[in-house]
């Protein structure tokens, strides 16, 4: 079947001008705490906000099957426009934090209709090649996540009402996109009932558990990793005082580096298969987190650089590989609801790790603390490599 070369750049486009809602909160944070004479306590809060949102609506979208059961490119534009508007208002009026961390929750509800649904659109439009196809996608939502780091030296340049217009405005713009010019894809099987048992029924198949709990070792590491780059850099400041980082530009380098590799892995899989690629990146990723604490000690600090490079290439480049697997061995007409609740799943584990990583950083030397995360691709590669009957 023959399918427009316009489609998939159309939905890496509109996904990472919608994804941008998940970070614009981050890119103000230090004005809002400013603007609304917020606790330095409000960081945290608000920088959790999107995520809990995000759990919570993939929960919400993966009982109600509603990327199965409504044309998920309608689903994706109402998303982006009501995601939009709960970002926008935050600029309206006077707040409190508990008024903000509900805009942030509300766009995270929402952000839930873009990220998994903008995969499954992907996965209707390509049953070959999906590996490749979500390599760009994922890719983008990498940069997106990256982009907050690099603005956090040319914001200081506009006002931050400016940042979340602008970027509620990319999330219209890219959903608009979608409505227009991405029908729903030629593979897609809708289904027409409500069944609320498919958010667990998906868990029976069991190629689709192997999928699922590798990605979910994978998300262990992940989040965490992103969220601590700035912290690892200035920890290898204080142990080498003679160096000197510009820990913003370099964090958005070691978190974007691995939309590269998102994209090189989908290509990799096209030959030696999706399990393989993604099994060798959690592999990497987990010798990373094992080797870290004798990083630190490296007084070359180009070659700590590139031991970073390395695992930001390496941590996310199993993420669109296991999203397809997911997909592909999902069944047909639940395919919206299990890529949802696996997102859901594995956001939740996000939050554990990152709360767990964050206690603990106050228990333990920071340069020892990374050696936990090893236990998440080491589970991913276990449950990859369990020989089950498809």
């Amino acid at each position: 079947m023959k399918i427009s070369n316009s489609i998939l750049p159309l939905i890496v486009i509109a996904q990472f001008c919608c994804t941008s809602l998940w970070f614009a909160g981050n890119a103000v944070m230090p004005q809002l705490v400013h603007q609304f004479d917020l606790l330095p306590g409000a960081l945290g809060h608000l920088t959790s906000a999107v995520q809990l949102g995000f759990i919570l609506g993939t929960l919400i979208f993966a009982i109600l099957s509603f990327a199965d059961r409504y044309s998920p490119s309608k689903v994706f534009f109402i998303s982006a426009l009501l995601g939009g508007a709960f970002n926008l208002a935050i600029i309206w009026g006077e707040h409190t934090l508990l008024s903000l961390v509900g805009c942030r929750v509300l766009t995270g509800v929402f952000l839930a209709g873009i990220y998994p649904v903008g995969l499954k659109i992907a996965a209707d439009y390509y049953q070959k090649g999906l590996g490749k196809s979500l390599g760009f996608l994922v890719g983008a939502l990498v940069l997106g996540t990256a982009f907050p780091h690099l603005l956090s030296d040319l914001t200081t340049s506009l006002a931050w009402e400016t940042v979340l217009m602008l970027t509620s405005a990319l999330a219209v713009i890219g959903g608009i996109l979608i409505l227009s010019f991405v029908p729903d894809g030629p593979y897609r099987k809708a289904s027409f009932q409500l069944d609320l048992s498919g958010f667990w029924t998906v868990f029976k198949v069991k190629s689709f558990r192997k999928a699922a709990f590798g990605y979910f070792g994978h998300m262990w590491e992940l989040y965490v990793f992103w969220a601590f780059v700035p912290v690892i850099f200035t920890t290898y400041q204080q142990f080498h005082p003679d160096t000197d980082f510009n820990v913003a530009l370099l964090s958005f380098l070691i978190i974007a580096v691995g939309s590269l590799s998102c994209v090189a892995a989908g290509y990799l899989s096209q030959r030696f298969g999706a399990p393989r690629i993604a099994a060798l990146a959690l592999a990497i990723s987990g010798s990373c987190c094992l080797i870290s604490p004798w990083m630190f000690g490296l007084q070359n600090e180009y070659l700590f650089i590139g031991f970073l490079l390395v695992w930001g290439l390496a941590v996310i480049a199993d993420s669109p590989l296991l999203s397809s697997l997911v997909a592909q061995h999902a069944p047909a007409s639940q395919k919206g609801t299990a890529l949802t609740i696996v997102n859901c799943v594995g956001f939740a584990i996000t939050i554990l790790s990152i709360q767990l990583i964050s206690w603990l950083s106050v228990e333990i030397d920071l340069r020892n603390l990374f050696i936990i995360l090893a236990t998440g691709p080491l589970l991913g590669l276990l449950a990859l490599c369990l020989k089950t009957k498809s």
